[in-house]
């Protein structure tokens, strides 16, 4: 795989990135890690808008399920060691301003996002730790948080807001987070940290339980549970440790999983990840932000799992793979130079 690259705008510190469709028109967002803006492009790359000046500190972003006029995001998570006034917002677009209103107080959180089953919603947010008393002070572990949401957010703001659940407590670097869907269209989240790796499952009915169990127990900033190898099962795909430089799969085998493949090339800080099914197989999205600042397309071929690599000397992230007019293509918020960048992905001849 090659990969054609186009630069199409610059963010300090560009961070999330979603995909989001407003005024009925599909846009890509990107937003930054400090107290920088938030930008909308169109999916060929034309900025369009500007949803915010601030404050930034966003980790995520991800349309509201029940509005086509709804973005949530994270705001004023500036970095592990600022972070504990982080909170998770709605912003609306109202006439031709975007309004910005709280959903939730919520000290470190990082990542979250929303699952479905049998035509409800529910989000689970997780918090990186609970509290720290100095600079690198990881002695309070985080917690993964859900709640089920309403299909009208209007009302919920800082004095009103939505109640969160503690699903798992005692979770260090709670960092890693994807949502992956099941045959029947319902989702789960899987949460990476360094006690392992997760997989959390929404309720099979309103007031029903959740359930959350450890996939694998290997320290983990991130993660996919995809099928790579096309056998019907999947298997995990890890960046490991916290903002560490492997990346692994590992197969389940006799009930538990085993890594059956590791990239001999180290990359320091490892961050970026998505995945996504192209022309016919499961492929992963993945980029570092030191050293050589790779980012990679790793699929399963040949009965081996290969690496392309797309782009280096950027230092991505976190990147999304959308499609536009037949082509496969992935954004990337290439935060080490302050790159909005959207690479169009070519099959070798």
């Amino acid at each position: 795989m090659r990969a054609e690259k186009k630069v199409i705008g610059s963010l300090n510190k560009c961070y999330a990135v979603c995909q989001f469709t407003y005024d009925e028109v599909p846009h890509l967002v990107v937003a930054a890690e400090k107290q920088d803006p938030c930008y909308a492009f169109t999916l060929d790359g034309e900025k369009t808008d500007t949803l915010w000046e601030g404050p930034g500190g966003v980790m995520t972003l991800l349309p509201y399920p029940y509005s086509d006029r709804i973005l949530l995001a994270t705001q004023k998570f500036y970095s592990p060691n600022d972070s504990a006034e982080a909170k998770i917002v709605w912003y609306e677009k109202e006439g031709s301003e975007w309004q910005c209103h709280v959903l939730c107080d919520l000290p470190f959180v990082h990542r979250f996002g929303i699952v479905r089953r049998n035509g409800n919603c529910y989000l689970v947010a997780c918090t990186l730790k609970s509290a720290h008393a100095f600079k690198n002070d990881w002695t309070c572990p985080g917690r993964i948080w859900v709640a089920e949401l309403p299909e009208d957010l209007h009302g919920y703001d800082a004095d009103h807001q939505l109640e969160l659940f503690p699903l798992k407590s005692g979770l260090y670097k709670n960092h890693g987070f994807a949502v992956h869907a099941e045959a029947d269209g319902s989702t789960f989240a899987v949460v990476g940290t360094e006690n392992g790796v997760f997989k959390v499952d929404p309720p099979a009915e309103k007031g029903g339980e959740w359930n959350c169990e450890c996939l694998l127990e290997v320290p983990a900033s991130d993660m996919l549970y995809l099928d790579f190898d096309g056998d019907g099962e999947r298997e995990l795909l890890v960046l490991s440790p916290f903002h560490g430089d492997t990346v692994s799969v590992y197969k389940r085998q006799n009930g538990s999983f085993v890594k059956v493949w590791e990239r001999e090339k180290k990359m320091p800080f490892i961050h970026a990840i998505d995945g996504a099914f192209v022309n016919g197989r499961w492929c992963a999205f993945t980029g570092n932000r030191q050293e050589d600042r790779d980012l990679i397309m790793i699929c399963f071929e040949n009965g081996e799992y290969q690496v392309s690599v797309l782009d280096q000397g950027s230092g991505p992230a976190n990147c999304m793979f959308y499609t536009f007019n037949g082509e496969n293509r992935l954004l990337a918020a290439n935060r080490e130079t302050d790159e909005i960048a959207v690479y169009t992905l070519q099959e070798e001849e």
